[in-house]
């Protein structure tokens, strides 16, 4: 149950925009960069998208909240809003601690092995070398990694996308979170690992922190949120209970 009394993140009227390089010159291409610096002109094809419109919302203490809407909508933009990554063209994020976005603050190295990783990702949740030595174990088993092999030991190159992604939730559920940022990390790994991870957000919770998780399976947004933010051409279509904002979801994607 969410403390209402205590805010982890507030969304105060936030809008995103950024530039996207639509076409790329060849030969002379620098030569014209510079020339465009030096008289300020935008380089051609580039074009500015309102990613994120106007979005408001408070978040708490103990809540799981799911980010649905269409490809493009804007989820993973606001997810890196929250945790610092991109700043707001207009409005404001106020967060309570250090938001963690899984797959950045775990950021892994492919030529390095797996347990090398685990290490270097542990330090950059914030843990320290004796937690992680501590928790090393928990992590590569919850993350399956040497369910069939000795994987742990590889480099991370040779591991396929799926192991890769499991290992990043692994290591960030290590470590207890004021606000954990989740994009689409329970869309990978077997039946199995998927309801591993869905308890240990409810563990998280918990223990007081607030999820964000973003996720194109519907049903791992009722499963495992309360709650529910709709986005849709950047803006905020709907918020409410999760079952209730899956059901209008699910009603407009099937008048499309």
């Amino acid at each position: 149950m969410a403390d209402s009394l205590i805010p982890t993140v507030v969304v105060d009227d936030v809008h995103i925009t950024y530039k996207v390089d639509g076409a790329r010159t060849g030969r002379g291409s620098a030569t014209s960069a510079l020339s465009r610096i030096a008289s300020r002109r935008q380089a051609p094809g580039v074009r500015e998208v309102h990613a994120v419109r106007g979005v408001s919302f408070a978040a708490y203490k103990g809540e799981a909240i799911g980010l649905i809407g269409s490809n493009g909508s804007g989820k993973s933009t606001l997810l890196k809003a929250i945790a610092g990554l991109l700043p707001a063209s207009k409005g404001r994020v106020h967060t309570h601690g250090q938001p963690s976005l899984l797959g950045v603050n775990a950021a892994l190295m492919g030529d390095l092995t797996g347990e090398r990783n685990v290490v270097l990702g542990g330090l950059a949740m914030g843990m320290t070398r004796a937690e992680i030595r501590e928790r090393y174990d928990e992590i590569v088993d919850f993350s399956g990694i040497n369910e069939k092999g000795d994987f742990i030991t590889l480099p991370m190159r040779t591991y396929s996308s799926g192991m890769g992604a499991r290992l990043r939730f692994s290591i960030a559920a290590a470590k207890n979170h004021d606000v954990l940022l989740i994009d689409e990390a329970l869309s990978t790994g077997d039946a199995r690992f998927q309801q591993r991870s869905k308890a240990r957000i409810l563990e998280l919770r918990e223990q007081a922190g607030t999820v964000f998780l973003v996720s194109h399976h519907n049903k791992s947004i009722t499963e495992t949120c309360d709650r529910a933010l709709w986005l849709e051409s950047g803006t905020l279509r709907m918020d409410g209970p999760a079952k209730e904002v899956m059901a209008e979801y699910e009603r407009f994607t099937k008048k499309r």
